[in-house]
């Protein structure tokens, strides 16, 4: 009994509760339920402003005590007080436990029981528990660099073939060139982001509000947006030649274009605009707040588009195959491109449909497989079904490498008859 029990600081309590979440989902969003305390944590310290005791007051009752995570109000000499586990912990393990405090002469007792306890959350996983998903984590961040720099590379190959060769200069190679860079537009914006978030271990992450997050953040949602809206010009483009049959018309590539980039640049604007003038707090990556409705219903809308076009694309090509009419040349054309669908499922962004309406904290580990490590070799994925296994940009590369291989044994002839002559 040699004094008054004195909480932990509330940082160092609420990441010993939640570390093992936190560290699970590795990326930012879990930073709301941080924020969630500071905020209930400054709502109880002007509390405790408004309520300061006259100086003969003092020392008849314990004061409005924050403890790390509740709220304490006042309480009078020898009494108790019972509170529920905070809300937001449900999120993690639902519980229903009650902590108690008594207000004795030394002041607030201890919680009993402890939050870990009452709250359930000692079963969300041990130390080894948590060295185990920390280690899991910067696994999963190796596959997805490895991923998104194989990705790159492939794609900047891509477009260069596409750009260096006269004969694969077409509408339908110029939406794939931009379609490419949307995919190196987001490698490039997860690589900086990890950079300006990430990179200082002794930076606190869920507080910080620097130009230069806000900026990061701003540049990955413009990506992630431009890489959908660029996934929906491509199943729309695809219909289009389908309906057209197989026709190609440059009149639709400036709406393409700014379909692609327009809408995205549109989208991103107001988000900026309202978070500016309502909810300018952080780095802009709370997806708990409703202003990110703005980001996520036109990605739901493209998704949801583009999952349409790929059913109505497989009806139409179902339906052309079918037909007792169709040459045998013409039947065989509809098959590789209905191959080609079924590859370019992942390419729709049909398997996003799938999270596409539950909330961010459910299904983590399979979330974060399916966008950060099969999504980061979906880049490569484009670069090889649209380049690199296109027959007829092999044809163009066989081509031209005959044509080299000609001229430069036709200038080593020349060469030697000169030297010969000479």
């Amino acid at each position: 009994m040699g004094g008054p029990w004195q909480p932990p600081r509330p940082r160092s309590l609420l990441l010993l509760l939640l570390l093992p979440m936190l560290q699970v989902q590795g990326t930012h969003p879990d930073c709301s339920v941080v924020l969630h305390f500071q905020q209930l944590e400054e709502e109880c310290l002007q509390r405790i402003r408004s309520e300061s005791p006259s100086p003969g007051q003092a020392g008849q009752g314990c004061p409005t005590e924050w403890d790390g995570l509740s709220c304490w109000p006042a309480l009078p000499l020898g009494h108790s007080r019972a509170v529920a586990c905070p809300e937001i912990l449900s999120v993690f393990k639902k519980s229903k436990g009650l902590i108690q405090r008594n207000c004795t002469e030394w002041g607030w007792s201890p919680p009993s029981p402890p939050y870990h306890s009452a709250c359930q959350l000692e079963m969300l996983g041990s130390s080894n528990d948590t060295e185990a998903k920390r280690g899991h984590f910067v696994t999963m961040k190796v596959l997805y660099t490895c991923g998104y720099s194989t990705s790159l590379a492939a794609l900047l190959l891509a477009i260069s073939i596409f750009c260096c060769f006269r004969k694969l200069h077409c509408t339908r190679n110029s939406i794939h060139i931009h379609f490419f860079t949307s995919f190196i537009l987001r490698g490039t914006a997860v690589f900086i982001k990890d950079r300006v978030l990430f990179s200082d271990e002794s930076i606190d992450h869920c507080t910080m509000s620097t130009v230069t997050c806000k900026a990061a953040i701003t540049f990955f949602q413009y990506s992630v947006l431009a890489n959908f809206y660029w996934l929906l010009v491509e199943g729309l483009y695809l219909q289009t030649l389908l309906l057209l049959t197989f026709t190609c018309d440059r009149s639709y590539t400036w709406g393409y274009v700014l379909m692609g980039w327009g809408v995205p640049m549109v989208t991103v604007g107001v988000w900026v605009l309202t978070r500016l003038q309502y909810d300018n707090h952080g780095c802009w990556d709370d997806y708990s707040s409703v202003y990110w409705w703005v980001i996520k219903a036109p990605i739901l809308l493209a998704i949801f588009v583009n999952f349409l076009i790929f059913l109505n694309v497989t009806r139409m090509l179902a339906q052309k195959i079918r037909c007792p009419d169709l040459s045998r040349t013409h039947k065989q054309q509809y098959m590789r491109l209905t191959k080609s669908t079924l590859l370019l499922i992942p390419l729709f962004g049909v398997h996003y449909v799938v999270f596409a309406l539950f909330p961010e904290h459910v299904g983590v580990d399979a979330r974060l497989y399916f966008e950060l490590v099969l999504g980061s070799y979906q880049g490569f994925l484009v670069a090889l079904l649209y380049c690199f296994l296109n027959g007829e940009v092999q044809a163009e590369i066989r081509r031209n490498w005959g044509t080299w291989q000609r001229s430069m044994e036709s200038n080593v002839f020349n060469l030697a008859t000169q030297d010969f002559t000479a």
